[in-house]
């Protein structure tokens, strides 16, 4: 057995681990109104949101790349952002609508990962999907600070992310079905 796959306790898993721990953090936060609040859950999301992209760096410099990873780090940031979504509704931050569309994409991603992984297909993450991740936390954060600061005004400057990481989102979507259904037939037959 890859000596990888057999250390649980490495640092990337535990930075994954981390960003779950993270999500109801955030979502306390949500839960206060005022600009300390939301300074604060923002400050933890974009920190949550940082170990995502630390996580995997690391893995793959160190070689620490282990299944409990490859399953659990696109967990973790679904959860993460799907969390952030469905809070900011009621707070009038984020449509529902735009956090169906994103948190559908994320279901049917994942659900067809897991069908093509079943048939030996590997749908590997690709250049769109970390654009989608790294505008969706962004967007995320913004939104969640919210209040204008200084000059800049957040939940502007969120929303138009929001509206530009949806569309890649989507993009990014249609890449993962389009590859899936290249695929020659014989590795699609279940």
């Amino acid at each position: 057995m890859d000596p990888a796959n057999t250390k649980f306790w490495n640092l990337p898993n535990i930075l994954t681990g981390t960003r779950i721990v993270a999500i109801p953090v955030v979502m306390v936060f949500l839960c206060f109104s005022g600009p300390v609040a939301s300074f604060l859950g923002a400050l933890c999301f974009m920190a949550a949101g940082a170990t995502d992209f630390l996580d995997g760096f690391y893995a793959r410099r160190h070689r620490l790349v282990s299944r409990f990873g490859k399953f659990m780090d696109p967990l973790a940031d679904k959860l993460l952002v799907s969390a952030a979504l469905i809070m900011l509704i009621p707070l009038g931050r984020v449509q529902a609508w735009i956090a169906f569309v994103i948190i559908g994409r994320e279901l049917a991603v994942t659900g067809l990962r897991a069908l093509a992984a079943a048939e030996g297909i590997i749908l590997a993450p690709d250049r769109w999907g970390k654009a989608k991740t790294l505008l969706q936390m962004a967007a995320l954060t913004a939104l969640i600070l919210h209040y204008p600061y200084q000059t800049l005004d957040f939940q502007r400057l969120g929303t138009g992310l929001l509206w530009l990481a949806m569309i890649v989102t989507i993009a990014s979507g249609v890449g993962y079905f389009l590859t899936f259904f290249r695929q020659p037939p014989e590795m699609q037959q279940s």
